[in-house]
């Protein structure tokens, strides 16, 4: 029996970069992070610099630091670079609330989530 593949590490042809405590639901930003899985970086770098989310910008910021972790930390050539991974978890949720008719309180909830973006090299076929 071999060991189990630990999750927190990557690949020697693979980088990742992880945000937390975007300020959305993990649902809408999974709606944003579907738009870029699989994808060549350049081209997902292109889909979230023109998205009308709100969220896209910080996706963005996440996406462009796994591409220089990429290549600083891994020496990874950027132009091979690939969207391996984009997953959402949750984070805390801030829980707020309003006043409402005869006396009630009316609960809001305010969701924050995680982003884990991992890149991968892969060989261009001729």
């Amino acid at each position: 029996m071999g060991k189990a593949k630990n999750p927190r590490r990557v690949a020697e042809n693979e980088a990742m970069a992880k945000t937390r405590m975007l300020r959305t639901s993990p649902q809408k930003l999974n709606l944003v992070a579907a738009l870029i899985r699989g994808k060549k970086v350049e081209k997902a770098l292109t889909d979230l610099t023109f998205s009308n989310k709100r969220i896209a910008i910080d996706v963005k910021k996440c996406l462009q630091s796994a591409i220089a972790n990429a290549e600083n930390n891994h020496n990874l050539d950027v132009d091979e670079l690939v969207v391996a991974e984009a997953y959402v978890g949750k984070n805390l949720v801030m829980k707020r609330g309003r006043p409402r008719a005869r006396g009630r309180f009316g609960a809001l909830r305010k969701p924050f989530s995680e982003l884990t973006i991992k890149v991968r090299q892969i060989e261009e076929q001729a």
